[in-house]
C-alpha cells in the first residue's frame, strides 16, 4: 500500500489508489539510485500511447505521489528519421497524434534526436530528475540499452511491461517448451491480470521545460504518411479498428481465420506491434463481445498463449534470431540434412524482388511488400520455402528475418523472430516425417496451401494473373 500521506489536489482520483497494486506489480527496479527533485521520466519506446499504458501509469502514480511533473521522452536516431520503411512512418505518425493528446493532459512529451543510452543519462542529470521508468521489450537492442542507461545513471530505474497482460517475469522464470507448456500458467494467472485499467485524467501539475544543451529535438512533427498501406497510424484509429473486427469479422474468426481470401482476420498486428493498441485493452474487448465462444477463444488462444509464448521465447532465449536459438532435435535433423541438394537456389535480392519459380511465394512476397502485412498462414509457407531454397538454414532465418523486418508493420518484433524460428527451425514444434532438406522439421508447399483455399483467387487478388506463372 502507499505510505505517503496524499493530498486530494494531488491524487484526485479514488480509482488510482485502488488499481494501485495492478500498476506496481507490473514494474520491476532495473538500478537503484537517489532520486532527484526534478521532474519523473518516462522513456517511451515499445508502447507508443498515452491511455491503457502500465507504464505510463506507474510514472504518473510516482508523480502524484511525489508531487513531481511528468514528462514522456522518445528517442529517434538519425537512422530512424531518415528511414524509408512504412513501419518508420508508421510510427511517427502515431507518436504525433501522442504530442497533441499528452498537452491536453498536462503531461511533457518530447521526441530527442539521438539513441536513448547517448540521451537519456545527461539529460536526467541536467535536469535532476527523480526517476526514470521504461516499458518493456525482451528483445536484445531494448534490454542492452537498459543496461547501458542503467550503468550511467544515478536515480532510480524501473521497467513496466505495458505489452504482455501477464508480464513476462511473473508468468513463467523459464523458456517454455510450447504452447501446452505455457497455457496451464495463463490459465492459472489470467483471471487475475485481466483487469481494467485505470483512467488517464490531467495531471495536476504542469510539465517543466527539460532539455539539454546541444542535444536536438524534434520541435515540429516530421511530415508522415498517415496510411501505409490499407493502415492508417494512430491509437484512435486502432481502437476504431477494434471496435470494427468485434462487431463485425469475430464471429467469423474461428472457421475463417487460416483462409487468406477471407475476411476474418483482425488487422490490429501493425497497431499490436508499435504499442497504439494494448493487448490488454482488445482482450477485454474479445471477452466481452457478444459473439460464439468459439470465436472468442480462438482468438484470445492466438492474442495472449501464442503472443506471450513468443515474448517468452525472446526473453529467455539469447539467441532468439539465430541457429542457437533452435532446440536440439532442430539443429541435429538440419545439421544431418545440410548437403542435400536443393533444387533451387535463390538470393537475397531474387527473394526480395519476387524473381522464384513458384507464383505463390512470388505473390506472397509482393503483397508483403505492397501491403505492408502477410496473412499469418501464408508468412509460415513463405518462411519454409526460404529454407527449401537457400544453402543453409542460418543464411534462410537470415533471409526471412531481413524481409520480414524491413517490410512488415509488424516486424522487428517477438512474433516476428519467433514465427520464423517455428518455420524455419521447429521453435515450439515437434518432430514430423523426415524428408530432404527440411529434415523432421513441418513442411509446407504450394499444394498444401490449395487444399487449404483457393490460391488462384489470391494471386488474382494480389499480384493480378500475369503472376500467375
Amino acid at each position: 500500500m502507499i505510505s505517503v500521506i496524499l493530498d486530494e489536489r494531488f491524487f484526485p482520483e479514488r480509482q488510482m489508489i485502488q488499481k494501485n497494486q495492478d500498476i506496481l506489480r507490473r514494474s520491476r527496479r532495473l538500478c537503484q539510485g537517489k532520486r532527484g527533485n526534478g521532474p519523473i521520466v518516462y522513456w517511451m519506446e515499445r508502447d507508443q500511447r498515452l491511455i491503457d499504458n502500465w507504464a505510463l501509469l506507474f510514472a504518473r502514480q510516482e508523480a502524484l505521489i511525489r508531487h513531481k511533473p511528468l514528462h514522456v521522452i522518445y528517442c529517434l536516431t538519425d537512422d530512424e528519421l531518415d528511414a524509408t520503411s512504412g513501419r518508420q512512418d508508421f510510427s511517427l505518425a502515431g507518436l504525433s497524434e501522442i504530442r497533441q493528446q499528452a498537452c491536453g493532459l498536462n503531461i511533457g512529451f518530447e521526441i530527442f534526436l539521438g539513441a536513448a543510452d547517448a540521451v537519456l543519462p545527461p539529460l536526467l542529470k541536467a535536469n535532476d530528475c527523480h526517476l526514470l521508468v521504461t516499458d518493456h521489450s525482451p528483445l536484445r537492442h531494448k534490454q542492452q540499452m537498459c543496461e547501458r542507461i542503467g550503468e550511467a545513471i544515478a536515480i532510480p530505474f524501473f521497467e513496466v511491461d505495458a505489452h504482455n497482460i501477464i508480464p513476462s517475469w511473473i508468468l513463467s522464470d523459464k523458456k517454455e517448451y510450447a504452447a501446452y507448456t505455457l497455457r496451464p500458467k495463463v490459465r492459472r494467472l489470467l483471471d487475475d491480470f485481466l483487469s481494467d485499467f485505470p483512467q488517464l485524467i490531467s495531471h495536476p501539475l504542469a510539465p517543466v521545460s527539460i532539455a539539454l544543451p546541444a542535444q536536438p529535438r524534434l520541435e515540429k512533427d516530421r511530415h508522415t504518411r498517415r496510411k501505409i498501406g490499407q493502415f492508417t497510424s494512430g491509437t484512435s484509429e486502432a481502437h476504431k479498428r477494434m471496435q470494427g473486427f468485434v462487431n463485425d469479422d469475430l464471429q467469423r474468426y474461428e472457421q475463417e481465420r487460416n483462409d487468406p481470401t477471407g475476411d476474418a482476420q483482425s488487422d490490429l498486428s501493425p497497431y499490436l506491434h508499435s504499442g497504439q493498441l494494448a493487448p490488454q485493452r482488445l482482450a477485454l474487448a474479445i471477452d466481452a463481445a457478444n459473439t460464439n465462444q468459439q470465436s472468442k477463444e480462438a482468438f484470445l488462444e492466438e492474442l495472449i498463449v501464442r503472443r506471450e509464448l513468443a515474448e517468452n521465447f525472446c526473453f529467455y532465449e539469447p539467441s532468439y534470431d539465430s541457429f542457437e536459438g533452435f532446440p536440439g532435435w532442430a539443429q541435429k535433423t538440419l545439421n544431418e540434412h545440410r548437403q542435400d541438394k536443393r533444387r533451387h537456389l535463390y538470393t537475397l535480392e531474387e527473394l526480395e524482388k519476387s524473381e522464384t519459380h513458384e507464383a505463390l511465394w512470388n505473390c506472397c512476397q509482393q503483397d508483403l511488400r505492397d501491403s505492408h502485412k502477410l496473412h499469418g498462414f501464408l508468412r509460415m509457407y513463405w518462411a519454409k520455402k526460404i529454407l527449401e531454397w537457400t544453402a543453409s538454414p542460418e543464411e534462410a532465418l537470415d533471409y526471412a528475418n531481413f524481409l520480414n523486418d524491413k517490410y512488415s508493420l509488424d516486424g522487428c518484433d517477438p512474433n516476428g523472430y519467433t514465427g520464423t524460428a517455428w518455420s524455419i527451425g521447429g521453435v515450439h514444434d515437434r518432430a514430423w516425417q523426415e524428408r530432404e532438406v527440411f529434415g523432421k522439421i513441418r513442411y509446407m508447399n504450394e499444394r498444401g496451401c490449395r487444399r487449404k483455399f483457393k490460391v488462384d483467387n489470391y494471386i488474382t487478388a494480389h499480384c493480378g494473373d500475369s503472376d500467375r506463372g
